[in-house]
């Protein structure tokens, strides 16, 4: 039987010899270790043996396989090396053709609206301040003068954490960024003039609301501050972000606990095309009014907790939607699109890394 089996294993050599593909190597390997090969069908011989003939036809029978499986590997390898040989003989490169164009970052909405509000407001005298994302509930809402039971603090909008610092104040992901004003007021003191750009996290999510977002807040304590003063900053601030000279502002009385009075911003648009576009007066025809941000002189508490006298120093407070004011400059009209990371939408509502935003040439300017 032996005898039968190693001239099968000469015939085995002899087909791989002459083997000239690849396809007929495997086809052999399925011939021989296969589920159904005659190699696979003699390895499940060993089961019916003895154990002293186990100890003599295994090893012999193993070896077999071996002497098979290598063979086949080696001529599989021999083949292969062979036919890169005659691709790389018969194919050619030409180094003088281009190469594909890489693929072109651009900068994200947010990121460029950013740095236009930061040039706007350079030119009226504001510093950029920040400041920490995780914060402490004492500078997230009481030296806000939000009270324990506010609705701000409720677990629905506000993400806490588990443990609280080492002076037992319960940690959250900030919901705005006015901590970095009470921040800022007690680490600068007064005069102050900042804005205040970053990321806040709510527990929202639809079509105009995500669970992170972008905020810029901005602060003015002097002494003499008046609402007028408020007004005159957001319609300046307002014009040159749109560009545009006709932005007509509404005060609407509100309520904030940092702010007293507290006023909402309304802001003039017109219909164009179907669409509305920023601009004119509210109550003209075709026209109308569209809340943007919340505002107010800064509440005597809030200063008195930043440790300054409020008899002295006066000021104002206002907060609006990064991502919102992107979506109205550059007819947006999804903001989760925002955060999806599609390459296709990035590309299109992109900017170019070197179209820095400046005054004299437009802060909208797109490349």
């Amino acid at each position: 039987m032996s005898t039968e089996q190693d001239q099968k294993v000469t015939e085995t050599l002899e087909n791989l010899h002459r083997a000239d593909s690849t396809d007929a190597v495997e086809a052999i390997r399925i011939e021989t270790l296969g589920k159904q090969g005659w190699i696979s069908q003699l390895m499940k011989t060993l089961g019916k043996m003895s154990p002293e003939e186990r100890q003599v036809e295994g090893p012999r029978i193993q070896g077999i396989r071996t002497r098979v499986a290598e063979a086949i590997e080696d001529r599989k390898a021999a083949l292969e090396a062979a036919e890169l040989e005659r691709r790389l003989a018969s194919e050619t490169l030409d180094l003088t053709l281009p190469s594909a164009a890489q693929p072109k970052g651009s900068v994200h909405p947010v990121s460029q609206v950013m740095d236009e509000l930061a040039e706007i407001f350079a030119d009226l005298g504001f510093s950029v301040a920040t400041g920490p994302e995780i914060e402490d509930d004492w500078h997230n809402f009481t030296a806000l003068n939000m009270a324990e039971t506010h609705p701000a603090r409720a677990m629905h909008d506000t993400f806490y954490f588990p443990d609280r610092d080492s002076d037992g104040r319960r940690m959250l992901l900030r919901t705005h960024t006015s901590p970095v004003q009470i921040r800022s007021l007690v680490e600068r003191g007064a005069p102050i003039r900042i804005i205040a750009p970053g990321r806040v996290y709510r527990s929202d999510s639809d079509a105009t609301h995500t669970p992170m977002f972008h905020q810029v807040e901005g602060l003015v304590i002097d002494k003499g501050i008046r609402l007028g003063h408020l007004k005159w900053t957001l319609e300046t601030f307002l014009k040159a972000f749109f560009e545009r000279d006709d932005i007509v502002l509404r005060l609407r009385p509100s309520y904030f606990p940092f702010t007293e009075p507290s006023v909402e911003v309304d802001v003039g648009w017109q219909n164009v095309n179907g669409r509305k576009a920023l601009g004119g007066d509210g109550d003209a025809p075709d026209h109308g009014w569209m809340e943007l941000l919340g505002s107010g002189m800064v509440n005597r508490r809030v200063i008195e907790f930043a440790g300054l006298d409020p008899d002295e120093w006066q000021g104002f407070a206002w907060g609006l939607g990064v991502d919102r004011l992107a979506m109205l400059k550059y007819g947006m009209d999804d903001l989760r699109a925002f955060f999806d990371g599609d390459n296709r939408w990035l590309s299109h509502y992109g900017f170019s890394p070197f179209d820095q935003p400046t005054l004299s040439a437009g802060v909208g300017a797109k490349a």
